[in-house]
């Protein structure tokens, strides 16, 4: 699935959004580590990047030329800051209408509106794709990310208590969120 947006960010910057191609492999690895090392809201530790460069460059070129999958990365002055996907949950007759939203920015960034333009971004590339329902799960502490999903019509459908275990032991509470992509949204 093809994309390609240019977009300007509250500050006046420009950011390009654009599909993850094979040759950022480099560049979305350290991106990984580096915005999972910033934040405790993301489902992995740095240390948990388990695709080598090559296994990476394997998987971006796949997703590119998926038809239900996309990796959507944000660029300001050529620099990965941002990168958002969706990637069809199970493909089974009974699933095959849902696919799983997941997004990240490097923490410098936040607040910028790229979180906003990828999240629409997204939402716009599973409805051409004609899934029927996005869904995701995010730490019930992050409450800007939470706000940002309301606004774009994701509603609660549940939560999870016990959802990640901490290293040090402790529980974070996931709530789990879907937009119907089949009736008018935002």
């Amino acid at each position: 699935m093809f994309f390609y947006q240019p977009i300007q960010l509250k500050n006046g910057q420009k950011c390009i959004l654009r599909n993850a191609e094979a040759s950022d492999a480099v560049r979305h690895h350290a991106y990984f580590v580096q915005t999972h090392k910033e934040t405790d809201f993301l489902l992995t530790y740095p240390d948990e990047c388990t695709l080598d460069i090559i296994s990476l460059e394997r998987q971006l070129k796949e997703t590119k030329c998926s038809g239900t999958d996309v990796e959507i990365c944000a660029f300001v002055d050529g620099k990965l800051v941002g990168s958002a996907g969706n990637s069809l949950i199970r493909n089974c007759d009974k699933m095959r209408h849902r696919v799983e939203f997941g997004i990240s920015i490097l923490k410098g960034y936040w607040g910028l509106g790229i979180g906003d333009a990828l999240t629409k971004s997204c939402i716009e590339c599973a409805k051409n794709a004609g899934f029927l329902q996005l869904e995701l799960e995010v730490v019930s502490e992050n409450e800007n990310a939470i706000r940002l999903y309301k606004k774009h019509g994701f509603v609660e459908y549940g939560r999870n208590p016990r959802g990640f275990l901490s290293r040090d032991g402790h529980w974070q509470e996931l709530v789990l969120m879907r937009l119907e992509l089949d009736v008018s949204a935002k």
